[in-house]
């Protein structure tokens, strides 16, 4: 199992935004603090905030078919690390 060093929710889906090249190169704030992404329409940001979540953790049906598409594409994806951040950060704020 990856080891996830931040406990604090980064983003809806488990990406590590303080990890991510483009915060720094896009001037990105990540999906929490935007209401509009520089990529353009998100559907598991759409999905999380419609339901009223802060990140895909949150949900009964996490990981779900949707979030599991991202994590293990084949170009953008991360083998499920984005899960396991999710995993860690609800984890935590339900311990807090």
């Amino acid at each position: 199992m990856v080891e996830v060093k931040e406990t604090t929710i980064q983003s809806r889906c488990g990406i590590a935004c303080r990890e991510c090249e483009y915060q720094e190169k896009m001037g990105c704030k990540g999906c929490l603090a935007v209401k509009n992404p520089f990529w353009g329409i998100c559907p598991v940001k759409t999905c999380c905030e419609e339901k009223g979540y802060q990140c895909c953790g949150e949900c009964e049906t996490f990981p779900c078919d949707l979030l599991n598409s991202f994590a293990y594409d084949k170009e953008q994806g991360d083998n499920g690390l984005r899960i396991e951040n999710c995993k860690k950060w609800c984890q935590n704020k339900i311990t807090n």
